[in-house]
């Protein structure tokens, strides 16, 4: 471990994707991240036996900047989670005036996760970008399935080394992630289900048909086409449990 550090203290940038997983709102979890550092690639992840995928989105980002200590590079950091995404940028500032109290005077979820992170956050002030979740974005996609494995129980070989030696292209964060042709894959890829909120309910629906029947004409539905499992795991607990 010390011998990449020393070998990070001269780089300018440090690029981290973060993502988590759980198999139940609570259940198994696990978090997973990738951190590209000049040319050496560092692989993180673990698990929790009973967490939410709030927590392990967390932990994640928490986890791979308390693995910078002691340095100080510009970090970007890329992120599936507009949870994480909404309580870094919007949110954790008001928390920390209102005395760790949502807008509504509510005890912050997660709390003493953000109160570390806040920490670091500060020391490292990195730049934090949202990219959709499976769109074919290789750094992200190995995260999820870091956070995968370790969320079944099953075995993970977390890699540690020459970037050139990784398995992953990581290059096409030059292409801006695929911009435009990621959003169509995804719009023509085939759906999981649609989820739905409506009313402060929460459904799913296995066809657009049987969605847009129950949010048309419905003040202030959200609804969105998810394409797996975990995916609609995420954004049934974003609809029930976001806050701000």
């Amino acid at each position: 471990m010390s011998i990449l550090y020393n070998s990070f203290v001269h780089t300018d940038k440090i690029t981290i994707f973060t993502d988590g997983a759980s198999k139940g709102n609570p259940g198994p979890g696990g978090w997973g991240a990738v951190i590209s550092i000049d040319e050496e690639v560092i692989e993180l992840g673990g698990m929790d036996r009973k967490t939410t995928n709030n927590e392990m989105e967390l932990t994640a980002l928490l986890r791979a900047l308390e693995y910078l200590d002691g340095y100080e590079p510009k970090v970007h950091v890329y992120v599936d989670s507009k949870y994480v995404l909404n309580g870094v940028t919007k949110w954790l500032s008001k928390w920390k005036t209102n005395g760790w109290e949502t807008a509504a005077k509510k005890p912050v979820l997660h709390k003493n996760l953000w109160k570390k992170l806040d920490i670091v956050l500060e020391k490292y002030s990195p730049t934090l970008e949202y990219i959709p979740g499976h769109a074919g974005i290789h750094g992200n996609e190995r995260a999820d399935g870091i956070a995968q494995r370790f969320a079944e129980g099953k075995e993970v070989r977390l890699f540690s080394g020459k970037r050139d030696d990784y398995p992953v292209d990581l290059s096409d964060l030059e292409k801006k992630h695929t911009g435009v042709s990621a959003k169509k894959k995804r719009s023509h890829a085939k759906a999981y289900s649609y989820v739905s909120c409506v009313g402060g309910v929460v459904r799913t629906h296995s066809t657009w048909g049987d969605c847009e029947k129950y949010v048309k004409g419905a003040k202030g539905a959200r609804f969105k086409k998810v394409l797996s499992q975990s995916e609609e795991t995420k954004l049934i607990e974003e609809y029930t449990r976001g806050i701000a």
